[in-house]
């Protein structure tokens, strides 16, 4: 067991070093523009070469809701950091479910060694409708493949509610719902085929 914590707080040092990394470049591309250095200049290049390939696309997204394309590495600093946070969730609800898994294989309870994989594949889900809903709101288009990805794996949950539950004004509530039903299946494997297992958590 000590080798799923062990990579899981690897995972959580390597997203977390990730994360420093890309707000100190773009605190420094803040200040590259700022001062409107020689653009030509050895560190102006090497800035903006580093972080163009995140800048480019957020400054295209703001232009699209009219707002102004320099607060870009702002916002870039915002998205690292939640989508860093979405990818701590999902893999602690994996490192958990395997963690529970082996404990349970383990201990020979089979019905556990269910309810977890059971458990663990609702947290991933419910984590993929999540960034889904993210995504949606920063209009990543269909064409992209994570977006598409997220949009095949929660669509035949989302759909039938969403034909069946009607949107409140312009808000579309079929994920709240849809939360709701994930959590009560969690709550009842919780309390029926891990009922007496200690639940793993990272």
């Amino acid at each position: 067991m000590q080798i799923i914590s062990r990579t899981y707080l690897f995972l959580s040092w390597a997203i977390a070093m990730f994360i420093v990394g890309i707000i100190v470049l773009m605190v420094l591309r803040l200040i590259v523009d700022a001062l409107d250095l020689n653009p030509f200049g050895w560190m102006s290049r090497t800035i903006h070469r580093l972080t163009d390939a995140f800048i480019v696309p957020v400054r295209g997204g703001l232009r699209n809701f009219g707002m102004d394309p320099k607060f870009a590495p702002l916002v870039v600093i915002l998205l690292v950091i939640l989508m860093g946070y979405f990818f701590l969730q999902l893999i602690g609800a994996i490192a958990s479910t395997i963690n529970g898994v082996l404990v349970s294989v383990h201990d020979g309870a089979m019905i556990s060694v269910l309810g977890y994989i059971l458990h663990g594949a609702i947290s991933i889900y419910i984590l993929l409708i999540i960034i889904r809903i993210v995504f949606s709101w920063g209009r990543v288009s269909y064409r992209n493949r994570i977006m598409r990805f997220l949009f095949d794996v929660t669509e035949p949950l989302l759909g039938p509610l969403r034909r069946i539950i009607p949107p409140l004004g312009w808000i579309d509530i079929s994920p709240i719902v849809a939360f709701i039903i994930l959590w009560l299946f969690q709550a009842a494997i919780a309390g029926t085929l891990i009922r007496g297992a200690p639940m793993q958590a990272f």
